[in-house]
């Protein structure tokens, strides 16, 4: 943990700071309430040990500001006076636990034990209200299909390790619930497990967000702040689309693989980091790193157990199990009645090739589940399965391959579909195997604007 130690007493500083280093925790100090609340403010931290007596100062009114401006700061009070009443009114203002000086090494292990299985049981509270405001449906870690039963056998066994792991496949293959269910399967499950998504920030403000930075280290940084490594001490760091990651934090993430070791932004000195990677791309890792669009040495150091999620068109008798698990999902959720499929909508979804893969599929089906008028998902409830049904049943609402009509028909049908699968036209262009500029000149001559 990153540890305040606010007393009057530079020899009790020093002991508890000593002892608390020593236990491989992060520790700073204060000699009275000020200093501390300035140190508050300018870094974070996960709890103050704060003496009830500051010389003339009481501890009590620190405690009452600390909680009142840092609420997700815990406070242990320790005091040479301890008496009922004053634990009683360290309690009522916020602090979880109350030492008497002189107290033991062992005594202040017990404490920070305490302190450390209360942050746990946040953590999870906190995870829980996530997934619940999210909804996010449930990993599907179980399947059918051969190939991927392979893949998914070689990630789990891989779990109780903190070998990197590097997780494959296009966009919306369920890259980023595989990891999940990996880090839940594993002996780290109580530790955080934190995503950082490569591609959402500039090259700047995503190495901060990473590692971290301190005070006055580029335009904005007006306080310390730790990184996401950091924050998924002990635990899973999950990096989404790896193959974004700019060519000048590779270095850096190398060394954390290698060393255990980084560097906050603008800071010298090297932090020791004990976190598990795992990372998930939708890129030719390998092929870049050839092309020196990807550091070959960090391509081998992610690369030690690897997989690569087919995508839901290469493994059909998935598809069922999956958008029955998502119906039943959605209907809970939103409280509606439905419960099956009717006989032509199963067709449909059967016979869409679900270019967006497992995240097509669950936007399809939570549309579907809300259109609902009775208790059957129908074709007319589904987005673009729906043009399947219509096909199979005679009505040319969309061109399927197969059918008498005109490469110009189908290419441009294929070209809906992939705009209304994907998040952004960027997206779509590389999912098409096209820039984006050829992509805007296909849409204009096929008036797919809207």
């Amino acid at each position: 943990m990153d540890i305040l130690i606010v007393d009057d007493e530079a020899s009790i500083r020093r002991a508890t700071s000593l002892a608390l280093d020593a236990a491989g925790h992060y520790v700073e100090t204060a000699e009275n309430g000020a200093v501390a609340l300035k140190s508050l403010k300018e870094s974070s931290f996960d709890l103050v040990l704060l003496d009830l007596y500051l010389g003339e100062e009481s501890g009590l009114q620190v405690l009452e500001t600390i909680r009142r401006d840092h609420p997700g700061v815990h406070v242990v009070i320790f005091t040479a006076n301890a008496t009922i009443p004053n634990a009683i009114e360290a309690t009522r203002l916020g602090a979880v636990d109350f030492l008497e000086k002189p107290f033991s090494p062992d005594q202040l292990r017990q404490a920070l034990k305490r302190i450390a299985t209360l942050r746990t049981l946040e953590r999870k509270v906190e995870e829980l209200t996530t997934e619940v405001r999210t909804q996010a449906p449930p990993a599907q870690v179980v399947s059918k299909n051969p190939g991927l039963q392979r893949q998914l056998d070689v990630l789990f066994r891989a779990a109780d390790t903190q070998a990197s792991i590097l997780i494959l496949g296009e966009s919306g293959t369920g890259k980023s619930m595989i990891a999940r269910a990996i880090h839940d399967q594993s002996p780290f499950r109580d530790k955080p497990f934190v995503t950082v998504s490569c591609p959402s920030l500039s090259r700047e403000l995503l190495e901060s967000d990473l590692f971290g930075h301190v005070k006055g280290s580029f335009t904005g940084a007006m306080r310390d702040t730790w990184g996401k490594v950091k924050a998924a001490e002990g635990g899973t760091l999950f990096l989404d689309e790896i193959g974004e990651l700019p060519l000048e934090i590779q270095p850096k993430l190398l060394r954390l693989l290698q060393e255990r070791e980084y560097e906050r932004l603008g800071e010298t000195t090297p932090r020791k980091a004990n976190v598990r990677v795992i990372a998930a791309t939708n890129r030719d890792l390998k092929q870049w790193a050839s092309e020196g669009r990807f550091r070959e040495d960090l391509f081998y150091r992610l690369n030690v157990i690897s997989a690569t999620m087919p995508p839901l068109r290469d493994r059909p008798e998935d598809l069922v199990a999956c958008a029955e698990n998502f119906l039943k999902f959605f209907a809970d959720q939103f409280r509606r009645k439905v419960r099956r499929f009717s006989p032509a909508a199963m067709v449909a979804v059967r016979n869409h090739p679900w270019p967006g893969n497992i995240r097509e599929l669950r936007n399809a089906i939570e549309r579907a589940v809300i259109l609902a008028e009775g208790d059957e998902i129908t074709p007319r409830d589904l987005p673009e399965a729906s043009a399947s049904a219509s096909a199979l049943n005679g009505h040319d609402h969309g061109a399927e391959v197969g059918q008498r009509i005109s490469i110009e028909k189908l290419e441009c049908e294929h070209i809906r579909r992939i705009m209304a699968a994907t998040d952004s036209l960027q997206e779509a262009a590389e999912v098409l195997g096209i820039d984006a500029a050829t992509l805007y000149r296909k849409r204009k001559r096929y008036q797919l604007d809207n």
